[in-house]
């Protein structure tokens, strides 16, 4: 039988084991511009998550210690495969609610709703992925129960995980033509491989630094000028809820009273609180009329501002922002969160009446906790939010059942999709019409995106090589170019038909003006007679130009 406190420890060796293997996950991605990778993003989603059960104590149940987990990793989701992972253990925990200690039939039985949980929530799974790899250890974990020891039962769980990861290749041709295995899948066998060692040995693996890694750890936290900074400590910590009858309105309030920049979030016996306050203290002891506390971090910002490297500092001070709490405004039916990374596509979002935008894209992904923080701060009975990037959206809609308020999470891919969407919106409509209407919006604009590669490459046919220039049009590469600019200018003339009559330029941070002229110059002697051609500063990364045609 497994205990909480063996539980707890299997998992904090799961979070070390795939720090220990995150760039080599990374390096598994087939895709071969930046993004989010999938081995930060598991890592980031698991380890925060572990950092939260560290903390509490070893004689909690296995259904306590599980329920925990599962709801910091919702919360800290990034990126497909993070949600994914969150979704494992969710269900994983709901089996476990009410259990003391499991049995090895427990562990079966919780990994096969854990499996469901995903395929209920993933519209289209695709099998080959880590999907695959989870379904079949749960799948083949019922010919196991004759085992008592859960060593010997987990490990028979980590053979099938490992043999099927193996199968990945035979099942997606992209895996099989770039040589590699399924990232995800090899981020689920890395964590169940770190659970083993505790299970089998009784050891936890040691946390690894990897640089690569620790790099992206500083999430979104956000620093404004140390003059700007009126409330000194940030403070944070999660309640063990003890009274559920207590109205958590409450402790939002007096938390307001006496700082800003206050966030509770109220998931069922836990709430996690985040507030700016200079009296940690007052914020403490009110807390603690609503259950234990545990995971407290408290955090001088003037200190952290002055000490802070001024390269990191510029980029703190200009590229996030602290969202604050705030109540429904019931005279106003419809607020705005975009995720977007730029300077110039910021302004764009702002300027169509977007409330608040989570900085992140292509190569940082926020987390459902970023997201939800933005909702948060946007004071309507309906929140729109646009995620902008494919690899945003189900960490998006975790955060619908979370939220205090009314959340449509509407199904934008591109910045351009997202920009479209926004053009449409109606005021005087209702929400229905709004969706319908905004909808066509995203589905009525081709995206095209000059960007580099990130790696050499066998994909979609191509033999690609670090640093080629690549065209892709609706997220299909059609090409491999010389420079951006001569690309950008194929890629335009593959995207026209008949019927487009606008074009919208943005160019990123990694072209300069006179390039952007240039461009210009070039577009407009081609199609200006007969097409409608906005060239504007996005200030994007990653991508030197996002190319949008209606």
């Amino acid at each position: 039988m497994v205990t909480g406190g063996v539980l707890k420890d299997a998992l904090i060796s799961g979070a070390n084991n795939i720090k220990k293997y995150c760039q080599l996950i990374n390096e598994l991605n087939v895709f071969p511009v930046p993004d989010g990778d999938t081995g930060t993003n598991m890592y980031m989603t698991v380890n925060l998550a572990a950092k939260e059960i560290a903390v509490v104590d070893d004689d909690l149940s296995i259904g306590e210690i599980s329920k925990i987990f599962a709801d910091a990793l919702l919360r800290n989701a990034r990126g497909n495969s993070g949600v994914i992972l969150s979704l494992i253990f969710r269900g994983f925990s709901k089996h476990m609610i009410g259990k003391e200690i499991a049995s090895v039939q427990d562990f079966s039985l919780a990994l096969d709703l854990g499996v469901k949980t995903v395929y209920d929530v993933v519209m289209k799974p695709t099998e080959g992925t880590i999907l695959t790899v989870a379904r079949r250890a749960a799948e083949e974990s019922v010919n196991f129960l004759d085992i008592n020891d859960i060593g010997e039962f987990w490990s028979k769980i980590c053979v099938i995980a490992s043999e099927t990861l193996d199968l990945t290749p035979t099942m997606l041709p992209v895996l099989k033509q770039a040589g590699v295995v399924d990232a995800g899948g090899k981020g689920l066998l890395v964590i169940f491989q770190g659970m083993l060692s505790v299970f089998k040995d009784n050891i936890i693996i040691d946390r690894e630094e990897n640089e690569e890694c620790s790099l992206s750890e500083a999430g979104t936290f956000a620093y404004h000028t140390s003059e700007d900074i009126k409330f000194r400590y940030c403070t944070e910590f999660l309640i063990m809820k003890e009274n559920l009858l207590n109205e958590v309105i409450k402790l939002r309030a007096y938390l307001e009273s006496i700082g800003d920049s206050v966030v509770v979030v109220d998931a069922e016996e836990i709430i996690k609180v985040h507030a700016h306050t200079n009296d940690p203290g007052k914020a403490i002891t009110m807390s603690l009329q609503y259950g234990s506390l545990t995971n407290i971090k408290i955090d001088n910002m003037k200190e952290q501002y002055n000490n802070k490297p001024k390269s990191i500092s510029k980029f703190l001070d200009n590229n996030n922002s602290v969202f604050q709490y705030v109540p429904i405004d019931n005279n106003r039916e419809f607020g705005f969160v975009a995720i977007s990374a730029g300077e110039g596509i910021y302004k764009l979002f702002k300027d169509l009446g977007v409330d608040n935008i989570v900085n992140g894209g292509q190569t940082m992904n926020p987390s459902t906790d970023d997201i939800l923080s933005a909702i948060h701060a946007t004071p309507a009975k309906t929140v729109f939010v646009l995620p902008n990037n494919k690899n945003i959206i189900m960490a998006a809609e975790q955060a619908i059942h979370m939220a205090d308020r009314n959340v449509c999470v509407l199904q934008s891919r591109t910045i351009p999709q997202g920009l479209s969407a926004m053009l449409v919106f109606d005021p005087k409509s209702s929400f229905e019409d709004n969706r319908m209407e905004m909808t066509k919006g995203i589905d009525k604009v081709s995206t095209g995106h000059i960007t580099f590669a990130a790696r050499d490459s066998d994909f979609d046919g191509y033999k690609i090589k670090s640093n080629d220039i690549l065209a892709f049009s609706n997220g299909k590469l059609v090409f491999v170019g010389k420079t951006p600019n001569k690309a950008c200018i194929r890629l335009i003339k593959n995207m026209l038909t008949k019927d487009s009559s606008f074009i919208t330029i943005l160019y990123g941070a990694d072209i300069r003006e006179d390039q952007a002229e240039e461009l210009k110059n070039l577009v407009k002697s081609k199609y200006g007679d007969n097409l409608e051609i906005n060239i504007i500063y996005g200030g994007q990364p990653v991508y030197y130009y996002i190319i949008s045609v209606e």
